[in-house]
């Protein structure tokens, strides 16, 4: 049980990191260069980040699924 509540806890994290680390201000906000600073486009994580998370719960699932039949097929 702990073990599994482990990798529950990892998975929530990475997925809740990825949206921090790689998020980046709004067009309201003042990046690197500062409101006049440069012609970079902001890049927008909120439309991507969940079906970047839909996709690795699939991948999860049908990782375990493939795991318990190879496990009883043993």
């Amino acid at each position: 049980m702990k073990n599994s509540l482990l990798k529950w806890y990892m998975l929530a994290f990475m997925l809740v990191s990825n949206l921090v680390v790689f998020a980046q201000p709004g067009s309201g906000g003042q990046g690197p260069g500062g409101p006049e600073g440069g012609d970079e486009d902001d890049v927008s994580l909120n439309g991507k980040i969940f079906l970047l998370g839909i996709s690795g719960i699939i991948f999860a699932y049908m990782y375990y699924k493939r795991f318990l039949s190879n496990k009883q097929s043993v």
